[in-house]
């Protein structure tokens, strides 16, 4: 129910604790989340037993690279899960449980999740 205080990011927050409250990581298999900003993406793995970042993504510091067609900001995004992914490989973690924080499902929060399974994860 909107109100009048009830901004766009207030909803957000509110889904994302309806989600949260479902979805839980553990060492063997994380919790991948996504972030998205106006310009950025930011992608996580997190050990919610230990509360624990394992490995985490910047877009800013991701390299450009093949991205399958997908221009701008979605691109970007594709290669945050890519090298999201290739990191992952290195702890030797093969599967994760998605958490797109209360965002849609689609644009930049779907590109890291093509990136991430491309890059070998599995969810």
């Amino acid at each position: 129910m909107k109100g009048k205080s009830d901004t766009k990011n207030d909803r957000r927050v509110r889904r994302q604790k309806r989600v949260r409250a479902k979805v839980f990581g553990t060492a063997v298999k994380p919790r991948l989340c996504v972030f998205r900003s106006l310009r950025h993406v930011f992608a996580q793995l997190i050990d919610d037993e230990k509360s624990k970042t394992l490995i985490s993504v910047h877009s800013k510091n991701v390299k450009s690279g093949d991205a399958s067609g997908r221009k701008g900001k979605v691109s970007v995004a594709y290669l945050t899960g890519k090298t999201l992914a290739d990191k992952a490989k290195t702890l030797n973690i093969k599967s994760v449980v998605f958490d797109r924080a209360g965002f849609k499902y689609h644009g930049r929060v779907s590109a890291v999740a093509d990136g991430a399974r491309e890059g070998g994860l599995e969810f």
